[in-house]
């Protein structure tokens, strides 16, 4: 199986360590990985803001790997949600669109949980990113009632030692959403706040979560605060310790 590698331009920048472990994660479960280089963003934060002319042309790169791979991953649900419902939905058809896919999304669909081998060992408070759960459907939102199901979970179960907990309101955003934490900063905080008590409420070591968008907000957060907990996004968790 081919599969297309899109780092996104945050993580590329600030978070490098997270791309190379996708890479890894890809690599150990069989698959042959292109790197896509062209690309610098998905075009996101311009078209949140209302910018969406300024991301003329960002789909080419795109365009240009589809037809070559089985699908295209990339460690990040927000980016993932942007690709398969904005950026490329004018291109192409809903069958090359469904190669579009976030990291555990892939694993869980496509590869299987059993073909994750990794370790490690710590108590884990799991985030549930807005765009993953009700763009992708990775799982259940609360508002909704319905039987439960996480994809996350059910990829995550596969990691040895892995205490994973799902605090109450797990999926509450993180305040982060975009731009929103640049023009509503004081919001965006309070959430951020309101996030870390309900991890530290649950006594765990690591906050992880699909997005490293999210997991920036909340470590900008933990410092501002002296909190002992660290973040992780997933994709370090599914390359430790094998």
């Amino acid at each position: 199986m081919t599969v297309g590698l899109f780092v996104p331009c945050y993580i590329d920048q600030l978070y490098p360590k997270v791309g190379r472990d996708t890479l890894e994660v890809l690599e150990k479960a069989g698959c042959k990985v292109v790197f896509l280089q062209d690309p610098l963003c998905c075009g996101q934060p311009m078209a949140n803001s209302g910018y969406e002319s300024k991301t003329r042309d960002f789909e080419k790169p795109f365009l240009k790997v589809l037809p070559e791979v089985d699908y295209l991953v990339t460690p990040s649900a927000s980016c993932s949600y942007h690709l398969s419902h904005h950026l490329l939905k004018p291109f192409v058809a809903a069958e090359e669109l469904a190669k579009v896919k976030e990291l555990t999304e892939f694993l869980h669909d496509i590869i299987g949980p059993d073909k994750i081998h990794a370790s490690f060992p710590y108590r884990v408070g799991l985030h549930l990113s807005c765009h993953g759960l009700r763009g992708l459907n990775l799982g259940t939102p609360s508002e909704l009632k319905v039987p439960y199901y996480s994809k996350i979970e059910k990829v995550l179960a596969a990691v040895d030692g892995l205490d994973l907990v799902v605090p109450s309101k797990a999926d509450e955003c993180c305040g982060f959403g975009g731009s929103f934490a640049v023009f509503e900063s004081a919001v965006s905080v309070k959430m951020g706040c309101d996030k870390m008590k309900t991890m530290s409420g649950a006594e765990v070591s690591y906050v992880a979560a699909t997005d490293m968008s999210c997991l920036m907000h909340l470590e900008g957060v933990f410092r501002a605060e002296e909190s002992t907990m660290k973040v992780m996004h997933i994709a370090e968790i599914l390359n430790a310790g094998a």
